[in-house]
C-alpha cells in the first residue's frame, strides 16, 4: 500500500512545474467551494424560506459569469493572467462579506452579491479553463481532472460537516448569523492563499488577441449542445441540494451530514479512474455519471422524503465527478482539433463555450420558477431535477458523436480541412 502512495507521489511529482501548481492553487481554492455552492443557499433558505430567491441569486451569478468572461478577454490583453485569477478567487469572499451585510435580504441585495459571485465565477473558470488546457495534454487530463476531483470529493466530506456543526453548535438564531459572518472571513483568508500558490507559477498569457467569432467548424456546434445541456443541470442543481435538505431533512447539520455520505468511496473512485482510464473510456464515464444521476432524480421525484433526498445525494456525489471527469476533456479536446483548423487561439473557444452554458442554465432556472409559480415550491423541488435529468441523457449520445468526429478529423492531413469552413471560420467581430 505505501509503496503505491509512493508510485502515486512519484507520478505527480514528473508532472510540468505549472500543473502542479495549477493542481495546488485548484486544490486551496476547493476548501471554499462548498461554502459557495452550499451554504450560501442555506444562508439564504435560513433568512427567507423562499427557494425562488436561492435561484434568483444562481440567475444572477449566472448572468455575471459570461459577462465576466467577456471582460476577461480583453483585461488578458494588459493584465497577467495570474493576477486576474487571483482577483477572481478573492472575489467570491467579497460576495459573501455583501451578502452577510444585508439587513434584509431584498431581491436587490441578492442580485448585487450573485452579480459579484458571478464575476468572480467568470474571472476564476475563463482563466482556469485557458490554463488548464495550456498545461495539459489529451495523455494526461483524465489524471489531471481525475486527481482535482480527488481531492474536491475529500474536501467535500471534512468541509460541510465541520461548519455544519459549527452553525448547528450555535444555540440562538444571532449566534447561527454571526457564524456565517466567522465563514465568511475565513473563507477570504483561504482566497488569499490560493492566490499566494498562483503567484508560484509561471503561466504565459494567451498570445490571442482577438476573441469574439460568429462562424465556427460544424464539430464545434455539437459541443455548444452538449454544454447546454450541461448548462441546464447547472441551472439549480448546484443549490438543489440545500433546498431539499433545508425542506426535508433539517437543517445546516443534516446539510453538512449528508453530504458526506458515500463521498469517501466516490473520491476514491473517480482517483482511479482518472489515473488509470484511457481518453476512449470518455463516453463510458459520462454515460455512467448521467444513468446515476437520472436514477436519483427520478427516486427522489417518486418518494420525496427523507430516505429518497439522501439516496439523490449519495448517488449525485458519485455522478457529478464522473460527468465531469469526462465532459473536460472532451471539451479541450475539441478545443486542441478545432483551433487547429481556425487557426485561432484557445481562449476563443474557451470564451464561446460560456454561451452555451449560459442558455442551458437558463433554460434549467426558468424550468425550476415556472414550476414554483405555476404550480408549487414541493413540486418544483420535486419533478423539476427529473426533468432535467433524464433530458440531460441526450448528453450521451452527442458526447459519442462528438468523439468519434473528432477522431475522424485528427487522422485527416491537415491540408484536408475545407476551405470553405476556413472562410466561414474567418469571419470575426474584432
Amino acid at each position: 500500500m505505501l509503496k503505491k502512495l509512493v508510485n502515486e507521489i512519484t507520478h505527480f511529482k514528473s508532472q510540468s512545474h505549472n500543473f502542479k501548481i495549477l493542481v495546488l492553487t485548484n486544490l486551496v481554492y476547493a476548501i471554499v467551494q462548498p461554502v459557495i455552492d452550499i451554504f450560501v443557499a442555506a444562508y439564504i433558505m435560513r433568512n427567507s424560506s423562499d427557494t425562488s430567491k436561492v435561484v434568483i441569486y444562481q440567475l444572477a451569478i449566472y448572468t455575471g459569469i459570461p459577462l465576466t468572461f467577456l471582460i476577461n478577454g480583453f483585461l488578458l490583453k494588459y493584465i497577467n493572467i495570474r493576477k486576474l485569477y487571483s482577483l477572481g478567487m478573492m472575489l467570491s469572499g467579497v460576495s459573501m462579506i455583501i451578502m452577510m451585510s444585508l439587513k434584509s435580504l431584498s431581491l436587490t441585495g441578492i442580485g448585487v452579491a450573485g452579480i459579484t459571485m458571478g464575476l468572480s465565477f467568470g474571472l476564476y473558470w475563463s482563466n482556469r479553463d485557458y490554463l488548464a488546457i495550456s498545461t495539459t495534454n489529451d495523455e494526461n487530463r483524465n489524471y489531471y481532472y481525475g486527481l482535482e476531483t480527488f481531492f474536491y470529493t475529500i474536501i467535500a466530506i471534512v468541509i460541510p460537516v465541520a461548519i455544519g456543526w459549527f452553525i448547528q453548535s450555535k444555540t440562538t438564531d444571532q449566534d447561527k448569523q454571526n457564524a456565517y459572518v466567522i465563514i465568511t472571513g475565513i473563507v477570504f483568508i483561504v482566497t488569499i492563499c490560493a492566490s499566494v500558490v498562483c503567484y508560484r507559477g509561471k503561466f504565459v498569457n494567451p498570445s490571442e488577441k482577438k476573441y469574439i467569432f460568429f462562424k465556427f467548424h460544424p464539430l464545434w456546434y455539437k459541443l455548444l449542445s452538449l454544454a447546454m445541456f450541461k448548462g441546464l443541470a447547472q441551472g439549480f442543481l448546484v443549490t438543489a441540494p440545500a433546498m431539499l435538505i433545508f425542506k426535508i431533512l433539517g437543517e445546516e447539520g443534516a446539510l453538512g451530514n449528508a453530504q458526506s455520505i458515500g463521498a469517501v468511496l466516490a473520491a476514491i473512485i473517480i482517483y482511479i479512474i482518472g489515473r488509470f482510464s484511457k481518453p476512449s473510456d470518455r463516453v463510458k464515464t459520462f454515460s455512467v455519471g448521467l444513468i446515476l444521476f437520472a436514477v436519483g432524480a427520478c427516486i427522489n421525484g417518486a418518494l420525496f422524503n427523507k430516505t429518497s433526498v439522501i439516496i439523490f445525494l449519495l448517488l449525485l456525489l458519485i455522478a457529478k465527478p464522473l460527468m465531469d471527469l469526462a465532459y473536460y476533456p472532451i471539451q479541450l479536446r475539441v478545443i486542441d482539433i478545432v483551433s487547429k483548423i481556425e487557426k485561432r487561439g484557445e481562449f476563443v473557444y474557451i470564451l464561446n463555450h460560456e454561451s452555451g452554458l449560459y442558455v442551458g442554465r437558463l433554460l434549467g432556472a426558468a424550468t425550476f420558477l415556472v414550476l414554483y409559480f405555476t404550480v408549487s415550491e414541493d413540486f418544483a423541488l420535486r419533478y423539476a431535477v427529473g426533468i432535467i435529468a433524464v433530458l440531460q441523457l441526450c448528453s450521451i449520445f452527442i458526447s459519442k458523436n462528438i468523439i468519434a468526429q473528432g477522431n475522424r478529423i485528427a487522422k485527416e492531413p491537415e491540408t484536408a480541412a475545407p476551405e470553405r469552413i476556413m472562410e466561414e471560420a474567418a469571419s470575426n467581430l474584432i
